[in-house]
């Protein structure tokens, strides 16, 4: 089984969640399940099992916020909380409240994200957790105090991520679920973080260190977003010509992702070039054009 976890969990890093989704919920209802209704002679291994369950419900609903899919992401991530606290692995619980956090931020909801993650790093879900994994509910902790208001809480979480990674080492005991989890990881978080606080320059800076240290090939949904974000805060310091060059690398990056985060960073950048398209700008004129194809081609 996680072996199996770690296959789609690679899928989904590189191509999105918007491929092989079925195929985890299919995983998860039929083999999965059968697994859970057997009886165990060893708790060890039953509680095993509930985690190992824990973290596929996860994963599929990590690919159905990844989609779009909220309502069907929420059923998921509350099954995932469920399934970590029978298995009495409060780690994997703070994960998925980290998730559910992320997605609350996403969808607008600041208070309510804010709550989930500061759940996520409470008690044994933040103590029992290895430094990375630490690290990833620190920097979404940060990214919810700065959407409610409290720039200096986020700092202070933004300055424990760093140290929290930084103190991670490759003899460390942790979890599959956080190998995505390193420097570009922290400098993308951190540039959003930045972003929303209103410092364009310190977020540019950060969004470039992201991408100049991820392992595109590996990781290619969140450079192609991060190439986006990259390309809208130059667009906002009104480097427009720039930006288009960061976003046509963008489009590159997306070629065989399916991923609703990545669709809305074309969203995005087609509304950020609309008042360059109606002042007749060559190069906004074909980034536009290029956008709209892509997205024609991802319905």
């Amino acid at each position: 089984m996680h072996d199996m976890i770690a296959l789609f969990q690679r899928v989904d890093q590189r191509r999105g969640g918007g491929h092989a989704r079925s195929a985890v919920a299919q995983y998860l209802m039929a083999d999965v399940a059968s697994y859970l209704r057997c009886s165990y002679a060893d708790e060890g291994v039953r509680r095993g099992m509930l985690a190992g369950a824990g973290e596929l419900a996860y994963l599929a609903g990590w690919m159905a916020f990844d989609s779009g899919e909220h309502g069907t992401a929420q059923r998921y991530l509350l099954l995932g909380v469920k399934l970590a606290a029978e298995a009495a692995d409060a780690p994997l619980a703070g994960h998925i409240l980290r998730a559910l956090a992320h997605q609350a931020l996403d969808l607008g909801h600041p208070g309510q994200a804010l709550g989930l993650a500061q759940a996520s790093v409470e008690g044994d879900r933040y103590a029992r957790a290895a430094p990375r994994e630490r690290a990833l509910l620190e920097v979404v902790h940060a990214r919810t105090c700065v959407a409610t208001g409290d720039g200096a809480a986020a700092s202070a979480a933004l300055l424990r991520a760093e140290n929290e990674l930084a103190a991670a080492g490759e003899d460390d005991d942790e979890p599959a679920r956080v190998f995505f989890f390193g420097e570009a990881s922290l400098a993308h978080e951190t540039a959003c973080a930045l972003r929303d606080l209103g410092d364009l320059k310190g977020a540019q800076d950060e969004f470039r260190r992201s991408v100049r240290t991820r392992k595109a090939a590996t990781f290619t949904r969140t450079h192609a977003v991060t190439l986006g974000y990259l390309g809208e805060v130059q667009a906002r310091k009104g480097d427009v010509e720039e930006a288009c060059a960061t976003w046509h690398r963008a489009l590159d990056a997306m070629e065989g992702v399916r991923s609703g985060r990545t669709r809305q960073v074309v969203v995005n950048l087609r509304r950020t070039l609309s008042p360059y398209r109606s002042r007749r700008i060559d190069t906004a004129l074909e980034l536009d054009a290029r956008a709209a194809v892509h997205l024609m081609g991802t319905h």
